[in-house]
């Protein structure tokens, strides 16, 4: 008995032959055509002997099967995940995963009747699949710009002056001799966080966290300040995952006992390059490193950019411009401070000024200024540097952080004699920051004949252009903080909705929220006699000193943020 043709043809070209839209012969002749007789390629020699178009086939497969057909060339690419399916299935069967919601992974296919295909996804992602049908051509060509390797697509972006080996090479460690980087020469390891670290920066994160637990390791990026995960690699790659990020760190790799704290620079190009600050802490379960990302642009992006109120950015400008006095930028970690200070070093870095900083460690790179690490086992500490400044004749000193008393009072004195000084504390807003001095140590009078401007602030996401306007009832806003002389009718908030430019969030970049509180006359004699913070609070308001919830009501009236992004980043 003769066996039945059909039995060599796939189940799409099976259908194809069955419903009249192509012979047996032509179709047993594309399939043996093909050479690897995989389906995508019956399907390009169809369309190649132009038999039948793959538009046409993707139709019927569509009508046939029951799936919805879909138009990938129509699709933005940087939004399609490159490796949430094996490469090797891309490319032999032309299938694309377009999306994750869920337990659910949406996958294109031009032939939904491979069901081994199929098959092989749910086993190796641990997800249902949903299917939408594509034309096999346009998949092609998805699926090839998909599956080009990190090195190329790092070269695409940046030219092929992009250093592979990520590092700016000066000096080494006993730790990243060539044994210890032998160890953890593993070139899918290797590829794997080179895409990682260019995909965190293209998103514009701020941190990357690489976190093993017990059963599972995942890593997160930190975007508009909101974590959210990306990948979740194999557990049992924790180590050469740890250990190559310590190399190009320079951090010993065989101490797994203690935290340690590095840099790597990935070199872009000729004129561009993003440092990296590397901080590693030993858990339970393995070790925790976090990556920030620090990108020397930032501080270039002006005054302007940062979302100062017009009267703010004056008092700012005017303090910045003063020869000699302390300024003082607050804020939790992560709040802006330090793209705040060095805003204003670049206003102030021009060729007749002597600028010099103390950092732990310094974050971003300007040149023209003197930029020192301090190092307390070497015994350069934040007290160390200034003295060390104050005998090289500056104008203007930056230091990182004040401390401790000692920081205190030389910076104080450094502001007292001819010199502008700038700085941060870690305070909740502007007038606790003067008791917050007085706390440690610091005489009232100092402190009232030295600080001219307190800065605090706070970073809130901004409002995707995908944002709507929303009704919120009249009390909630009264609770909030708007007077009802604010609530006239001339306003309309917004809120987010969610679009693939802001990834579904509703939110897309962020602006500062600012407390901007110059030191008066009035506020300088409350110090003096010992005023507390509130009744320095009291008297900012009166001078017309807008709070952190105020300044945030303001932008909720502009627009630029929504209201449930201010009550949760400012206090009332």
């Amino acid at each position: 008995m003769a066996a039945n043709p059909q039995t060599a043809l796939s189940g799409l070209a099976r259908a194809l032959v069955q419903h009249g839209r192509l012979s047996e012969a032509d179709a047993l002749s594309c399939a043996a055509g093909t050479g690897n007789g995989s389906t995508n390629g019956f399907l390009i020699e169809l369309a190649q002997r132009k038999l039948i178009s793959t538009r046409e086939v993707a139709r019927f497969a569509a009508e046939t099967f029951g799936y919805p057909l879909l138009d990938v060339a129509a699709l933005d690419k940087s939004f399609v995940p490159r490796d949430a399916i094996d490469r090797k299935l891309t490319g032999k069967h032309q299938v694309v995963a377009l999306g994750k919601r869920q337990n659910r992974l949406v996958v294109a296919i031009a032939d939904p009747s491979n069901m081994r295909v199929l098959d092989e996804i749910r086993f190796q992602t641990g997800l249902q699949v949903d299917l939408v049908v594509a034309e096999a051509d346009k998949l092609a060509k998805l699926a090839e710009s998909l599956s080009e390797s990190t090195e190329q697509t790092l070269k695409d972006l940046t030219g092929d002056e992009f250093d592979m080996d990520m590092l700016d090479q000066e000096g080494t460690t006993e730790s990243s001799s060539d044994d210890a980087a032998s160890e953890v020469d593993d070139a899918p390891v290797v590829r794997f966080i080179q895409k990682v670290l260019i995909d965190a920066i293209n998103e514009g994160a701020s941190d990357i966290h690489f976190e093993p637990y017990e059963k599972y390791y995942r890593i997160r990026v930190r975007t508009d300040g909101v974590l959210r995960e990306i990948a979740q690699p194999p557990l049992v790659l924790k180590e050469k995952i740890a250990a190559r990020i310590k190399v190009i760190s320079r951090l010993d790799i065989s101490e797994k006992r203690v935290p340690q704290d590095g840099r790597m620079k990935l070199v872009l190009s000729k004129t561009k390059a993003i440092d990296f600050r590397v901080s590693t802490l030993p858990t339970l379960h393995g070790e925790k490193i976090v990556m920030r990302i620090l990108d020397p642009s930032s501080a270039m992006l002006g005054v302007d950019a940062l979302g100062y109120e017009p009267d703010q950015k004056k008092a700012l400008m005017d303090a910045v411009e003063r020869p000699y006095g302390m300024i003082l930028v607050t804020g939790p970690t992560g709040s802006g401070k330090t793209v705040s200070l060095y805003t204003c070093l670049n206003i102030l870095n021009k060729a007749g000024v002597n600028i010099s900083t103390a950092e732990d460690p310094a974050e971003i790179n300007l040149p023209g200024i003197n930029q020192v690490n301090v190092n307390d086992k070497a015994g350069l500490t934040f007290a160390a540097a200034l003295r060390a400044f104050l005998r090289q004749d500056p104008d203007v000193i930056m230091v990182g952080e004040i401390r401790d008393l000692e920081t205190a009072e030389i910076s104080v004195k450094a502001a007292q004699t001819g010199h502008l000084v700038l700085s941060t504390l870690h305070t909740n807003d502007a007038p606790t920051t003067l008791e917050r001095l007085k706390n440690m140590g610091v005489a009232p009078f100092n402190i009232a004949s030295s600080v001219i401007m307190i800065t605090a602030q706070r970073l809130a996401r901004r409002l995707c252009t995908c944002k709507q306007p929303v009704d919120i009832p009249i009390e909630v806003l009264l609770q909030a903080g708007y007077s009802e002389a604010d609530l006239d009718g001339s306003w309309q908030p917004y809120g987010p909705v969610g679009c693939e430019r802001c990834k579904g969030s509703g939110y897309k970049g962020r602006v500062g929220i600012y407390q901007v509180m110059p030191i008066s006359e009035d506020i300088a004699h409350i110090i003096m006699t010992n005023g507390n913070s509130m009744d320095i609070a009291e008297q900012a308001q009166r001078e017309g000193v807008r709070d952190l919830r105020q300044s945030g009501l303001l932008k909720v009236k502009q627009g630029v943020t929504s209201l449930e992004e201010v009550l949760a980043t400012t206090n009332e």
